[in-house]
């Protein structure tokens, strides 16, 4: 949902996606449903990937949910073999539900999948708690001696002080946009939030949408909310993500009351608009500005778009000026099993996978960002940001999929949605959030004391 994640060239199959495969009005008790069908369908074929036989000999398997990575994981798989004569098996199940079933069902049995692409943050802490993951923390340490990992990504990594996944994308959430569209009405990419409502409001009157918002597969009810909040208090983001704040917040209101400030003025597209269309409509200069995470990038090029001249992408400026800047990410994390039958070779791997060649040919195949400071992005754009990010020490906030109980994000999710469709609804959805954020975190809490 790198990210649920955050899976390209649809908003269904993006690096780092979220589940699309439900409608707003669809509930966690359907989707489990849904899941668990989809486990004893697809299941066999599955769990066939990890089984107890392995991989050949030099070859080790990275099972995941997204098709989009196989060819980036390929070519990974290519350096790393130069590099320590190892080379990486793609393997996947592009259902999201049946690949987390097939997951933590497959890590209480010997037939479990030796690497897997998986989410940061409180989705990876949720495997950790099961004890089927190892302990990578020597690798991660290694990697950052090294200069080959940025050390503040380590949180998101982590469980209980220890880190159980390494970084294996690096998408930033910023605003696309099209300079030759901007350029023809005055603007520039803005640098306070005084000159992006003002963009906004240029483009309405020059009868181009400013801004794409969405519902449609679901998961991106999140964005809107996620890019408002960390910019008006990015702190109070970071406490809420984490449970130590509430959604009945003043703070909380002012950002869904800022985003119906919008609708009030027209300024979103349809709900219904996915990212593919939304991107073909900024390359051709329909929408000004979609906020979405790097790897967008590839979306934009498919649609005809070419960096730095009909796209272009900015973070997008802090609301509250004394505030630190801030820019959500997304990454998604290479974690080893305990259990695999590979488990020697899959141990190598992950002492390897933050190598600059192995990373470089990752991050270039995928068209996105690299954990890796050494490794430029190949996407000119892309590189822009990640230099402005770096050089201007910008906080890094995980991405809201990310945060929070799992089980909370996804009925927080649907009720954002909701508001999506009804914004004068702004009070009740946050009363709503509240009273699930009371129990999942009691919850959580409870499960980890013991």
């Amino acid at each position: 949902m790198s990210g649920r994640t955050p899976s390209t060239p649809s908003a269904a199959s993006s690096p780092g996606t979220p589940s699309t495969s439900a409608t707003p009005t669809v509930t966690r008790r359907t989707l489990l449903t849904v899941a668990a069908a989809s486990a004893a369908a697809i299941g066999p074929l599955a769990t066939a990937c990890g089984s107890a036989s392995g991989q050949p000999a030099g070859k080790v398997a990275v099972f995941g949910d997204s098709a989009a990575w196989s060819a980036p994981m390929a070519a990974a798989g290519a350096a790393m073999k130069s590099v320590a004569g190892l080379r990486l098996v793609p393997e996947v199940n592009p259902s999201l539900e049946a690949f987390e079933q097939v997951v933590k069902s497959s890590l209480r049995t010997r037939k479990t999948p030796d690497l897997l692409k998986y989410w940061s943050g409180y989705r990876l802490q949720d495997l950790a708690r099961t004890g089927g993951i190892a302990d990578l923390t020597d690798q991660w340490d290694t990697a950052v001696g090294r200069g080959w990992a940025d050390r503040s990504l380590r949180a998101a990594f982590t469980h209980r002080g220890r880190v159980y996944g390494l970084p294996m994308n690096l998408a930033y959430w910023v605003f696309f946009y099209n300079p030759e569209v901007f350029a023809e009405h005055g603007l520039k990419p803005p640098v306070t939030w005084a000159d992006f409502l003002a963009a906004a409001d240029r483009l309405k009157r020059n009868e181009v949408t400013p801004l794409h918002g969405t519902a449609d597969g679901r998961w991106p009810s999140f964005i809107w909310f996620q890019e408002i909040l960390s910019r008006q208090d990015p702190q109070f983001y970071d406490d809420l993500m984490n449970g130590r704040e509430k959604y009945t917040d003043p703070r909380a209101e002012r950002a869904l009351r800022t985003i119906a400030g919008f609708f009030d003025k027209d300024w979103f597209t349809p709900m219904d608009m996915n990212h593919v269309d939304a991107a073909a409509a900024v390359v051709h200069g329909k929408v000004g500005m979609l906020p979405c995470g790097t790897w967008l990038g590839s979306m934009l090029t498919a649609g005809g778009g070419k960096p730095g001249k009909n796209y272009g992408a900015f973070v997008l400026p802090m609301a509250e000026p004394s505030a630190r800047p801030a820019v959500i990410f997304e990454s998604s994390a290479l974690v080893a099993t305990v259990k695999g039958p590979d488990r020697a070779e899959a141990w190598k791997a992950t002492r390897n996978w933050l190598h600059p060649a192995v990373l470089k040919a990752f991050s270039h195949a995928l068209q996105d960002g690299c954990p890796n400071p050494r490794v430029p992005a190949a996407n000119p754009v892309i590189a822009s940001l990640a230099e402005k990010v770096r050089g201007e020490r910008l906080r890094l906030l995980n991405r809201f999929w990310e945060q929070g109980p799992p089980e909370l994000v996804e009925a927080t999710v649907d009720d954002l949605a909701g508001f999506l469709l009804n914004p004068s609804s702004y009070r009740k959805v946050l009363r709503t959030m509240q009273e699930r954020a009371d129990e999942a975190w009691k919850v959580w809490r409870e499960a980890a004391r013991t």
